[in-house]
């Protein structure tokens, strides 16, 4: 079986997934033929550059603009419009990524970013292409973009994901709540005691992990500023480098501040709570490890979202401001059965093996195509 990942290079979360799927369908799938894809590397220069780097200098630059195509793009009213738009723009921009799957005819694309599946489904639609097309949404919410006809299989984060998806009109049949891929290094269970030696911290002392995405935004000097006291602290800078080189020099006690990584399942491991930008990827890594998630610096959009889910199903907390979310750390680490109570519940809604059961599904060929 012929099967090709595709994702898209705007934002770390849909490389992740796809790695992930790649890594795991290797080393378990030996029958399939593998290629793992960044779609846009398949389009013209402009249009991959302008994918690649809006969202980050929307996010980082015009988060008001950005909020407002997330919700023009999700109003239904407005889907017709907005479907035509991505209907031509696509047509324009992606012929090389038609060509080449028209070429390399897989049996199946699984695809953790709308822009490839809208071109596959496309394909499929205009009797070009009769692969199996599975999209796998990562993140709890469902953007109407993911929505595509002649997709197989929707492989969701959550129950609720599946809700959302069969009120839009989708098939209950077509839709698995796997859960978001990870890699399996977050499925591990790690010595804690090595990795606190390691780090430089304590073992016995209450620990918080501060990452807000590839970007590291938010007010995450005035987080520490106000916890470094109380905790010990481990903060990924990822690449912002100015704040890294901030607080590196402020050489706080109690504090261990990182750049870019590629570790963070330890980090994870010898911590209590994470704070964090409500990204699908980070959440379902961390629920994996069981780690409570306290979400700060929400993008508007799937990030809002993603946060909206899981605080009513009372897995994690949302906070706007610095000084509640210093009495809520300080009133976990004070109450440690309310840490406990919180973790139980992230058993209900972790899907830590969505990868595996995504191979079982496509190796078992129990999936059937649709045009």
């Amino acid at each position: 079986m012929k099967i090709i990942i595709a994702y898209a290079s705007c934002g770390t979360g849909h490389r992740r997934a796809a790695e992930a799927i790649y890594n795991y369908f290797k080393e378990n799938c030996h029958s399939c033929d593998l290629e793992i894809i960044d779609a846009l590397q398949k389009t013209n220069f402009i249009f991959k550059k302008l994918y690649s780097y809006g969202y980050p200098f929307l996010v980082n630059h015009a988060l008001w603009l950005w909020h407002f195509a997330f919700w023009l793009t999700s109003i239904k009213a407005f889907r017709p419009f907005t479907k035509i738009l991505i209907y031509i723009v696509n047509r324009l921009n992606a012929k090389n990524l038609s060509g080449f799957l028209i070429q390399e005819k897989p049996d199946c694309i699984i695809s953790t970013h709308f822009f490839p599946s809208e071109i596959a489904t496309y394909l499929k639609r205009i009797k070009n292409l009769n692969s199996k097309v599975v999209n796998v949404i990562t993140d709890f919410g469902i953007h109407p973009f993911w929505i595509l006809g002649g997709t197989d299989m929707y492989i969701v984060a959550s129950d609720v994901s599946k809700e959302q998806l069969i009120l839009e009109g989708v098939q209950g049949n077509s839709i698995k709540d796997f859960g978001i891929p990870i890699d399996s290094k977050f499925l591990k269970r790690y010595e804690k005691n090595i990795l606190c030696k390691k780090f430089e911290i304590k073992p016995d002392k209450f620990t918080l992990l501060i990452t807000t995405g590839s970007f590291g935004i938010g007010r995450i000097e005035e987080i520490v500023d106000s916890l470094y006291k109380e905790v010990q602290i481990l903060v990924v800078c990822a690449h912002n480098k100015i704040l890294y080189t901030r607080l590196k020099k402020r050489n706080y006690p109690n504090v261990r501040v990182f750049g870019f990584i590629d570790n963070m399942q330890e980090l994870m491991a010898v911590s209590d709570i994470i704070i964090t930008k409500p990204g699908g990827l980070t959440i379902a890594e961390s629920l994996a490890m069981d780690l409570l998630p306290i979400f700060i610096t929400a993008i508007p959009g799937q990030e809002t979202e993603n946060a909206k889910i899981l605080t009513k199903k009372s897995i994690g907390i949302n906070i706007k401001d610095a000084a509640s979310l210093k009495d809520i750390v300080l009133d976990f680490r004070d109450h440690p059965d309310k840490l406990k109570n919180m973790k139980e519940k992230i058993n209900e809604l972790k899907r830590p093996f969505a990868v595996k059961e995504l191979c079982n599904v496509i190796c078992q060929g129990s999936i059937r195509a649709t045009c």
